[in-house]
């Protein structure tokens, strides 16, 4: 048998609309702050924007800037917050040997140019002709490349100097799960010391908007907290990035690092979506931790989408593992594939004040217990896709 070792977290990069770090994300939710939500810009639909940030402080070069999208951008700053806080920064004999798992959503579209295309195809003798000379010579050489999410890797790379094993992941929640789940399984069995591991959104933006908009699953008109929207639901989007840094103990040791907090276990599954099948894998996730869990210190942070029936699904399930809730969603919208490191993150801040923020919406339920030391994170995708991961404080 295989001895598997601790995983820990130790270094946290967060960027969402309630600003940059884990102690202006704590100090937003310590001063009750309502939602900072967007209900005008890219109205009806209602978005979450990223706080003011010089892009700058992370990525100095304006030509690895330029031939960036937002959520490159978002990405590689979240990464580099992430590498400084755990010290790995500016280290290339660290991070020479520093593996990378990034998810992410596909590229962005110019959509100056797409809706310049569209109306000139109306009027145009040949539309097919006119459509292939457009798309010839007004798309921007990268646009193709931009699509990839390895991209974002690569420019984690390029700036952070990040050059270990690389893998990246596409698929919505899941992706983000399962990248922080292989990255676990990868120090945990020895394969690997320290993980860059995260991802990145551009949620507040038209064409993305739209793609969703084509399976109704954007939050429209008026805002309302998570658990609140009803019941036809919506997804209030989110532009934001979060990356972790995982290390097993005996590396961090070794250069002096501290931990934020352990990932003790992680499971990801999905299902059909078929009645009661979210309650049933959210349940069968929580038997394999269940016996690892301390109910007088530990708490639920939910990343739950607003979007029904399963967003009703979780908090039922959440209701049977009997211990407090509270959702983030609310406050920093809903990122995708990034919604689950995001929510990680938030966990280390919750973890090292030893106690949970107040409560965002009905469906948050329970007082905080007393010197908080564990938290089970939840992801539930919208379509597809449901996870959980331990959180743990490291004595």
């Amino acid at each position: 048998m295989i001895d598997r070792r601790e995983v820990w977290i130790t270094g946290v990069g967060l960027l969402t609309c309630l600003g940059e770090g884990l102690e202006a994300t704590w100090d937003f939710f310590a001063r009750g702050d309502p939602p900072p939500y967007d209900d005008k810009s890219f109205s009806p639909y209602i978005v979450h924007a990223l706080s003011p940030v010089s892009f700058d402080k992370q990525i100095p070069k304006k030509g690895d800037q330029r031939q960036m999208e937002m959520w490159q951008r978002v990405g590689v700053y979240a990464a580099g917050l992430a590498l400084g806080d755990a010290g790995l920064a500016g280290k290339p004999e660290l991070l020479d040997h520093t593996d990378m798992i990034v998810a992410a959503v596909g590229g962005e579209r110019d959509v100056a140019v797409d809706t310049a295309i569209i109306a000139g195809a109306r009027g145009a003798e040949k539309p097919g002709a006119f459509l292939n000379e457009r798309l010839m010579n007004d798309l921007r050489p990268t646009l193709f490349l931009a699509q990839l999410p390895n991209l974002l890797a690569g420019n984690i790379s390029i700036v952070h100097g990040v050059v270990g094993s690389s893998r990246t992941f596409l698929g919505e929640e899941s992706a983000g799960v399962d990248a922080v789940r292989v990255a676990h399984a990868r120090v945990a069995a020895g394969q690997s010391e320290a993980t860059l591991v995260g991802a990145a959104c551009h949620g507040a933006r038209w064409d993305h908007l739209l793609n969703f908009k084509l399976g109704s699953i954007p939050l429209t008109d008026k805002f309302a907290p998570v658990w609140d929207r009803g019941p036809e639901g919506g997804v209030a989007y989110a532009t934001l990035g979060a990356f972790l840094v995982l290390e097993s103990p005996e590396h961090a040791k070794a250069r002096g690092a501290r931990p934020h907090a352990r990932i003790s276990a992680i499971c990801s599954d999905r299902n059909r979506r078929r009645e009661g099948e979210i309650e049933a894998t959210l349940g069968r996730e929580w038997d394999m931790i269940a016996s690892g869990v301390d109910r007088a210190h530990a708490a639920v942070i939910s990343g739950a989408s607003g979007l029904e029936p399963a967003t009703s699904a979780e908090r039922r399930a959440l209701g049977k593992f009997g211990l407090p809730v509270r959702n983030t969603g609310t406050y920093t919208g809903h990122g995708v594939e990034a919604q689950f490191a995001v929510n990680l993150a938030i966990g280390c801040a919750v973890i090292e004040h030893g106690k949970l923020f107040a409560p965002t919406g009905s469906g948050d339920t329970g007082d905080s217990p007393p010197l908080l030391s564990q938290l089970a994170v939840t992801s539930v995708g919208a379509w597809r896709g449901e996870g959980l991961a331990l959180l743990e404080r490291v004595s």
